[in-house]
């Protein structure tokens, strides 16, 4: 049966942790927009990005290469935007459904396996799910600290409203050749 998402719950080392909270702790957040789209009714979060950062990059890349050769076998790249993610309750942080592919690009490449990262502890927000439309959706623990999940780009996902405190994430899309 082939595999809608990979999921490491918890995988990443206070190490590894330790690393992204240094690199993102040094940047400056801004509100999010989506392919240039700032409408807050479909996204509402602050973000920072990490792109070119090499150590956060090769922490991702040992995940996300790992999920491509037992799932996904797509043409892929070590090439990644990346992006520190912070949803607020009391800014309404959300992010309804999209896909991560922008299909009206003309770029060379295009995002092929998206990856988040869970970076808060589950007591320090309330809310704040991780769904899929097209398939089944990750259990309770993919709340862990630390956990990792690896999809295609093209799977539609959201997270659902903060009711309360702050909900912090990594987000990476890998790319590869455009999609044929």
């Amino acid at each position: 049966m082939r595999q809608n998402w990979q999921m490491w719950s918890g995988g990443l080392s206070d190490t590894d942790l330790s690393t992204i909270f240094t690199e993102a702790s040094n940047l400056n957040t801004q509100s999010a927009t989506t392919f240039n789209n700032a409408d807050t009714s479909v996204r509402s979060s602050d973000v920072a990005w990490l792109s070119g950062n090499k150590a956060v990059q090769d922490i991702l890349w040992k995940y996300v290469k790992t999920a491509n050769d037992n799932a996904f076998r797509c043409q892929l790249e070590n090439i990644c935007d990346i992006q520190f993610t912070e949803y607020h309750a009391n800014k309404g942080g959300h992010y309804d459904w999209h896909i991560d592919v922008n299909w009206n690009g003309n770029e060379a490449r295009d995002r092929k396996l998206s990856v988040t990262v869970q970076l808060s502890d589950t007591s320090e927000y309330e809310g704040g799910g991780f769904e899929f439309i097209e398939c089944q959706t990750p259990d309770a623990s993919s709340r862990l600290k630390g956990t990792v999940l690896v999809f295609p780009s093209y799977l539609q996902h959201r997270v659902l409203p903060i009711t309360s405190g702050t909900r912090k994430s990594l987000v990476a899309w890998f790319e590869g050749p455009r999609w044929q």
